[in-house]
This record gives C-alpha cells, sequence and structure tokens, in this order.
C-alpha cells in the first residue's frame, strides 16, 4: 500500500480546513494509506475522517517551554522514531513554516510544499524537494484542497466535502433534551469578542423560538463569560468541559450555532451544522467558515454584525 504524511499542526481551525484534501484525495487516489502530524490537543479532530490512518501526536508548544528538560527531548525522539516507522513515498507539509518543514523531513522521504510567494514563512520552502504555487486570493480551504491537488495531478472537479463523523454520544455524556443552539462565545484574543448583552438578546430570541441555548468554553476567564451570559437567559446551560470529539458530538446534534472567529465554527461547518460566525477585528475573506449555504459569515475588521442580522441569518433554521 502507497504511504504518505501530513504535516498541518496547528491551530484548530487551520487543521479542519485541511480536511476536504483528505477526502479528495482518497477519492482520487484510493490506493493511499494517509498519517498525520498534528497537534496533540488537535488529534482527536484528526481522528473523526475515517480515512486517515495514523495520527500522530506532537507537543511543539509544550517542548519549546521546556526546551531543554530531558523529558522534552525524549519526547522528540519518540515522535522522530514514529515518523520514520513507515515507508513514506510523499510527505506534505501544508502548513508552509519552519517548524513544520523541519518535522516533515524528519520522516526521510521527498516533501511537497508551497512556493516561496505562496508559503507563510517562504525559508520554510528551502527544506522542500517539490513546490507547487497556490494564490494566496483563495480561500484556505481551496489552497489546501489545490496544493493536494496538485502534488498529486488530478483534477479538483469534486464538491467540498470535509469527510467527518460526529462519534456517538455515550450513554452517561452530559446531553440537552430537544432542540438546541450552541452559543461559541469564546475565542483567542479579546478584540475578537461579541459584546455580552448581544448575546444575551440573541440567546433570549432563540428561546422565544424554542431553542435552548447551549454555552461551550474552555478556560475558566471564558467559562465565567459564557456563565454570565447563561445566567441571563431564561433556558441556557453552561457545557462542561469536554474533549473535542465530544464536542463535536455536541455540536452536530444542534439546530443551529452561532459563533465568533474559532476553530469551533469551523468544526461547525464541517459537520453540516448551519453556523453563522462573527468577525469583529478579522476579515472573513479567506479564512471565513466554508460550508455552502448551510455557512454564513457576517461582520470583519472593525465591524460589529448587530443582533438582528444574525437572527435574520439563523431565519430558515430558527423560524
Amino acid at each position: 500500500m502507497r504511504e504518505i504524511l501530513i504535516v498541518k499542526t496547528s491551530s484548530m481551525g487551520d487543521v479542519i480546513q485541511y480536511l476536504p484534501a483528505v477526502t479528495d484525495l482518497l477519492a482520487r487516489v484510493p490506493s493511499l494509506a494517509i498519517d498525520w502530524v498534528v497537534e496533540a490537543p488537535f488529534a482527536p479532530l484528526v481522528r473523526l475522517h475515517p480515512g486517515v490512518r495514523q495520527v500522530i501526536p506532537v507537543a511543539l508548544r509544550s517542548w519549546r517551554k521546556r526546551l531543554w528538560a530531558p523529558a522534552t527531548w525524549r519526547a522528540f525522539g519518540g515522535f522522530r522514531r514514529e515518523v520514520r516507522k513507515a515507508r513514506y513515498e510523499r510527505v506534505i507539509d501544508a502548513q508552509g513554516l519552519l517548524k513544520s518543514a523541519l518535522l516533515a523531513r524528519m520522516a526521510g522521504a521527498p516533501v511537497a510544499g508551497y512556493m516561496p510567494d505562496s508559503a507563510r514563512e517562504p525559508f520554510a520552502t528551502r527544506f522542500y524537494d517539490d513546490k507547487y504555487r497556490v494564490s494566496w486570493q483563495m480561500h484556505a480551504v481551496e489552497r489546501n484542497r489545490r496544493l493536494t491537488a496538485a502534488v498529486f495531478d488530478y483534477p479538483l472537479d469534486l464538491p467540498l466535502d470535509y469527510g467527518i463523523r460526529a462519534p456517538a454520544p455515550l450513554a452517561d455524556a452530559w446531553r440537552v433534551d430537544g432542540a438546541y443552539a450552541v452559543l461559541l462565545t469564546a475565542t483567542s484574543r479579546d478584540e475578537k469578542l461579541w459584546p455580552e448583552p448581544n448575546w444575551v438578546e440573541l440567546g433570549r430570541a432563540l428561546n422565544r423560538r424554542g431553542l435552548h441555548c447551549v454555552l461551550a468554553a474552555g478556560n475558566d476567564t471564558e467559562r465565567a463569560r459564557a456563565g454570565r451570559i447563561a445566567a441571563n437567559l431564561p433556558h441556557a446551560s453552561l457545557a462542561p468541559p469536554m474533549a473535542l470529539d465530544a464536542l463535536a458530538g455536541l455540536i452536530d446534534r444542534a439546530q443551529c450555532v452561532v459563533g465568533v472567529d474559532t476553530g469551533l465554527s469551523h468544526l461547525a461547518a464541517a459537520l453540516k451544522v448551519p453556523v453563522v460566525a462573527l468577525y469583529i477585528a478579522t476579515e472573513p475573506g479567506a479564512n471565513g467558515v466554508a460550508g455552502g449555504a448551510n455557512a454564513v459569515n457576517l461582520g470583519g475588521r472593525g465591524q460589529c454584525p448587530s443582533v438582528a442580522s444574525v437572527l435574520q441569518a439563523l431565519g430558515p433554521w430558527v423560524a
């Protein structure tokens, strides 16, 4: 069996945006076995794609913090041995960064990636054997698909398909009875946040339409914010901390999702759940949610979508 390795380590949104390329690749070259190098926290998302044979986790972020610790070098050596177990015919560095290029070289196989004018860090391309030009004007999902299609020389004429399936819920897992909407209020930077009063107004409107609101959040600061919003809604719950695959199950069963610029909004699009993504400090152009008619991007840099515009976008799904 022909074996290849994908290197796409982070962030959550970037990892999700590469999934359609895996679906394309297996449809055009079904004889391939695909392994994937990814940051450990995002490994559960990659495992949702049935076409990925093996997920090889790395911990670059934690390794950098403890660079001289013996445990770091043992873990690094273990990773190097792992990527050399298979006889890969090709490695695709889909990240375009120096760190990802170096990880790709460790597999001991020819590395393919972007041309210097198409890569995030042009210096990384010095470590590639084959280089391909892909326009920055394309959406990130299409850039990933174009790069992979160019490496394996097949036409890109397939419909967009992330190819993932949410896991079945465990019998004892936290769940919500009845129809619900998931509100993703947390993001990586404060300037990307949508105002709390807007979330409360939106949540109350969704409650009046018969939807319970479920708020998902990660760290203590995010959970405190989500908790304040939930406390001001007649029918709302704060979801407990859960792994990303469990979150995928929660999102998959939602009637709709509203989220800020965060990887979980992309996960909703990948699961074909109706999602409205809100952009306040960034432009959605090349990195907004992509999922056809089920994915709507609102706002942009210096803009703040109104509650009315969100409800209008949600109209087909919450009437």
